[in-house]
């Protein structure tokens, strides 16, 4: 937001600091002149106003990127914006024509009832009979990828394989979505299996209103039964900023008519529904909550009562890296019994096992579907995740560290020759605050300070930057806005990848006081307040 005044004062200051002429020793000349010309460029740019419209926006990579030189100079910022991301768009759109967005699913079923279920006296004399048996009963796999053709259609391309107790088949479908406008799309499908004969299908999604849309998707299956067609509509609508209302009609096979309301916010996410239809009717509620920690932890629970029994879920997720989070659901219903889901998102591929253990409501079931899966997971999070995280961070670190090092070298090195042609400048300075009992900062330091005893085998790693921080003082004031502070004259990052902050040791009217900012915070002093101030015997 500084203005061209601001930015000229800027400039001209910068330009006395670093000027070449107003250094006479040849080393610090030469460092005076590198400085000078650095000042200079960055002028350049934010003195012009199409190119500093384009780095606000964009940064450095912004000025950096091919096709920039091509948009015409226009009068306001907007109209530039507006050209430069008409050239990332046509970028966008030509990485897009490479990719296949993979998507996959692999279901494993698991059988364990031998494990509560037994009947000993069924197994007195058959060998082996004191281990339990637990068996793999179902599979299924899924498999889909796109292929934009162009920046409205794309093809979609699936297939999936299933068994279960020594039968099994697959089908195979392909299908063709064009964006026709703002508001809808339209999508063919076309589908094929040995289980079922050939499938035709239309689906239509439309905006009504900017808070209403609808549905419908229509099929014709063919099989040696005949032709089965089906019809399912669903009408949506934003009831307010975080609920949405369904409306479904299902005609065909299973005929029903649905009903629900999803409520969805930064903390929760609640969900009451309720179906009419042949051959299952039933009422439906959930709810999750999300904690808002680092590992986005949720714990969920839902009650379904109908037709076919009553079935209460409970569980939990957590993200256990990057890209991959992990899940465990307990079952608990009449007449279905007790089952463990368990399932891993990594990145588009899921994976999940729902384990079957019992077909009665046993409390020690209960209990071991409960607990073994958080002692499972407690375990495995110390002993494997954690360190494997650990080890993965300091990986990439390491490898940031390498493919910056010359970088970094460089920026220490017009750091500290900023630092040494500020040392004139900076004298004056504190001779102009002391006289007015001004801003004098005492010592700073910049980079990775370590105050919890839970990482005190981690190093600290700072620099001090007392100098060029003094210099930065005006008029008894020291502003910093908020961007990292690693680009300030005569600062560098001492620990890339990592997380920094600014410790300020200052005196103002003769009374010490400290701060500390984080790195991408903005930072003004002095401030009167009580946390800055530090006691007079210090």
């Amino acid at each position: 937001q500084a203005s061209q005044e601001e930015l000229k004062a800027a400039y001209r200051r910068l330009c006395m600091l670093y000027h070449p002429d107003k250094h006479r020793d040849p080393e610090l000349k030469t460092q005076a002149e590198r400085l000078f010309n650095l000042v200079h460029q960055a002028y350049e740019v934010l003195s012009d106003p199409q190119t500093r419209a384009i780095y606000d926006i964009y940064g450095r990579r912004g000025l950096e990127m091919e096709g920039w030189e091509v948009v015409e100079r226009k009068r306001t910022a907007a109209e530039i914006r507006e050209e430069f991301e008409r050239l990332q768009r046509e970028r966008e759109e030509r990485r897009l024509q490479q990719r296949t967005n993979p998507k996959g699913t692999i279901s494993v079923g698991i059988d364990a009832t031998d494990l509560f279920d037994r009947y000993d006296e069924e197994y007195e004399d058959v060998p082996g009979s004191s281990f339990p048996q637990i068996e793999i009963n179902k599979m299924h796999i899924s498999q889909s990828i796109e292929a934009p053709l162009t920046s409205t259609d794309t093809a979609i391309l699936s297939g999936n394989l299933s068994t279960q107790n020594g039968n099994g088949g697959g089908s195979i479908n392909l299908a063709l979505r064009r964006v026709t406008s703002a508001k809808g799309w339209g999508e063919l499908e076309f589908g094929a299996g040995d289980l079922h004969g050939p499938l035709f299908g239309l689906k239509i999604f439309r905006n009504l209103t900017p808070r209403c849309f609808i549905t419908t998707n229509c099929a014709l299956q063919f099989s040696s039964r005949g032709v089965r067609p089906g019809l399912t509509t669903v009408l949506a609508r934003n009831l307010d900023k975080n609920t949405m209302g369904y409306l479904q009609w299902r005609w065909g096979i299973q005929s029903a008519m649905n009903t629900s309301i999803v409520r969805d916010t930064k903390t929760s996410h609640f969900t009451v529904a309720m179906q009419l239809g042949i051959p299952h009717s039933f009422m439906m509620v959930s709810y999750q909550h999300k904690f808002q920690d680092e590992d986005q932890t949720r714990v969920k629970g839902s009650l379904k009562a109908g037709f076919f029994g009553t079935i209460v879920e409970y569980g939990a997720e957590r993200k256990i890296s990057r890209h991959s989070v992990l899940g465990a659901t307990v079952s608990i219903g009449v007449p279905q019994g007790v089952s463990l889901k368990i399932k891993l998102n990594r990145a588009s591929q899921t994976y999940f096992f729902p384990v079957h253990l019992t077909d009665q409501l046993l409390p020690s079931a209960v209990f071991y579907a409960t607990v073994g899966p958080l002692v499972i997971y407690f375990a495995m999070h110390r002993l494997v995740i954690k360190p494997y995280l650990r080890a993965q961070k300091e990986r990439e670190l390491e490898k940031q560290r390498e493919s910056t090092a010359s970088d970094i070298l460089q920026k220490k090195q017009e750091a500290e020759a900023a630092v040494r042609l500020m040392q004139e400048s900076v004298r004056r300075i504190i001779e102009a605050e002391e006289a007015r009992m001004g801003l004098i900062v005492v010592n700073a330091w910049y980079g990775k300070f370590v105050n919890d005893n839970s990482r005190k085998n981690e190093k600290v790693k700072v620099i001090d930057v007392t100098v060029p921080l003094q210099c930065l003082v005006k008029d008894s004031k020291l502003i910093l806005t908020e961007a990292s502070k690693a680009g300030l004259p005569g600062f560098y990052d001492p620990c890339v990848g990592e997380e920094k902050s600014l410790k300020v040791l200052y005196q103002f009217r003769g009374v010490l006081h400290q701060v500390m900012s984080a790195d991408n915070e903005a930072l003004r002093i002095p401030k009167q307040c009580k946390w800055h101030r530090l006691p007079s015997s210090f």
